[in-house]
């Protein structure tokens, strides 16, 4: 079975409470851990955005558990800058720290005023930054013209050995290109049959890095809650790629969503207040040779989540 790690979503709760649960997966018997990296959330019901990188040196001071975040360097984020953070998480923490590199969302990269280029060009512009973060990492000095601009940059404080650099890919396309660079692969769940093929993709296109697995579940005593909830908290769900990742403010997010009745959840939810159902589909998806599964429970109530998953799921999957 995957080792199983708990989302620490940023759209959701203030960064301090969000302290408190990951310090409360750990206690329940979660493993790991991963948050968002966010300016801004997908909605006002969500209604927060903290400052990823500051959290994060906080929780793995607090915890024992190895983190990861999803990046986007290039516009809102200058690629040695995020060299810089890793390094420094690195070298406090060695061995603890993930960094997944993904192409980005308008929703959080549209404050720099720049404009929002196309999918290719943003896949250009994120293979640039992650051969200068890796130049970085191995202590050269880098000078870079492009789709990025870098002046004679250098990481004075790196760690003995370097994070790893995931990709982020919700396509099977491109979690091919990312097979050609990446050190492993992280992806959402959209379907057994879509994930696989996102899976299959990866390795195809010569990734052999681990592949992790981030979950959005609702869960909840009686299933019109868990329906209820998954519909308020995470209806962007159900956008596409191809607009949602251009969508530049909540506002945009709420009117694209509109439509949304509560039962179009399911498909890209798992939605169920039986646990039984969820390690079902848990298992499901540790069957397609996935390393790491992180689980997102889009609601409120994340400390009845934990302890009802770390006392009735987590033990069916070890």
């Amino acid at each position: 079975m995957p080792v199983l790690g708990f989302h620490a979503s940023h759209e959701q709760f203030p960064p301090s409470a969000l302290l408190r649960l990951v310090e409360a997966a750990r206690a329940a018997g979660f493993t790991r851990a991963m948050c968002s990296d966010h300016f801004a959330p997908f909605g006002a019901e969500q209604g927060h955005s903290g400052f990823a990188w500051s959290w994060l040196g906080a929780a793995l001071a607090r915890t024992d558990l190895p983190l990861g975040v999803v990046n986007a360097p290039g516009q809102r984020y200058h690629p040695a800058i995020v060299a810089q953070a890793a390094a420094t998480l690195t070298e406090m923490f060695p061995g603890r720290f993930w960094l997944a590199l993904g192409s980005g969302q308008a929703l959080n990269e549209h404050i720099t005023g720049a404009r929002w280029p196309a999918k290719p060009e943003r896949n250009a512009r994120l293979r640039e930054c992650v051969q200068v973060i890796r130049a970085l990492f191995a202590g050269e000095c880098v000078d870079h013209r492009g789709l990025v601009t870098v002046d004679r940059a250098v990481l004075w404080s790196r760690p003995a050995q370097p994070p790893p650099v995931y990709a982020a890919a919700v396509t099977p396309e491109t979690a091919r290109w990312a097979g050609s660079w990446a050190d492993g692969l992280i992806t959402i769940n959209q379907g057994i049959d879509r994930v696989r093929q996102v899976v299959d993709a990866y390795r195809d296109g010569g990734g052999g890095g681990p592949v992790l697995l981030q979950v959005h579940l609702s869960w909840a005593a009686d299933e019109e809650t868990a329906l209820r909830v998954a519909h308020e908290q995470w209806r962007t769900a159900i956008l596409g790629s191809d607009l949602g990742w251009d969508l530049a403010t909540p506002d945009d997010f709420a009117e694209a969503t509109a439509y949304v009745r509560p039962e179009d959840m399911r498909e890209h939810v798992l939605v169920s207040s039986d646990t039984g159902r969820h390690t079902h589909w848990l298992r499901e998806y540790a069957d397609l040779g996935v390393d790491e599964i992180y689980l997102h429970h889009v609601g409120r109530d994340q400390d009845g989540f934990l302890e009802v998953f770390g006392s009735r799921v987590l033990p069916e999957l070890v």
